[in-house]
């Protein structure tokens, strides 16, 4: 199965890289302490703060960098410290679910809608969890999501 071409436009920091290591997602027992800490020693600066998946979540910028924060306690045992998973962001998240599913990667869930983009997730090896993401349209209302996660800032 080939590869479909994304629109110039969709791929992020005007490249041409369909794949962007976007974030870590961490648990944060104490999110305003958890943001209060990031803050005060790496200048982080809170870009979003908001709901995904019935938990607030909070986006993080360190430099170009980023940190997505979950606002509940680790869960998951079997992870170390506090992380939940990796993300990474992609141009023709659809086309990238078909190659995999018809190259035998293991899809527990389809494609699951978000504004006009989507997630889904994978494990790879040593129970690494993996968010491969496309922001939607949506992010195209707000300068900062715009600029966030890498298509820059426009006037509108």
């Amino acid at each position: 199965m080939s590869a479909e071409t994304p629109a110039p436009e969709r791929l992020p920091y005007g490249g041409s890289a369909r794949y962007h290591l976007q974030h870590a997602h961490l648990f944060a027992s104490d999110l305003e302490l958890t943001l209060a800490f990031y803050r005060r020693w790496f200048d982080a600066r809170v870009v979003w703060d908001g709901d995904v998946g019935g938990a607030r979540n909070v986006f993080v910028q360190i430099g170009k960098g980023a940190l997505h924060f979950y606002g509940q306690p680790p869960r998951d045992a079997h992870r170390s410290g506090g992380i939940h998973h990796i993300g990474i962001q992609v141009a023709g998240l659809r086309d990238l679910y078909e190659r995999m599913k018809a190259g035998g990667v293991r899809l527990p869930n389809p494609i699951r809608a978000m504004g006009g983009g989507g997630y889904f997730m994978i494990e790879a090896p040593d129970h690494v969890l993996i968010e491969l993401f496309e922001p939607g349209p949506e992010v195209d209302r707000n300068p900062a999501l715009r600029d966030y996660f890498g298509f820059g800032q426009t006037g509108a």
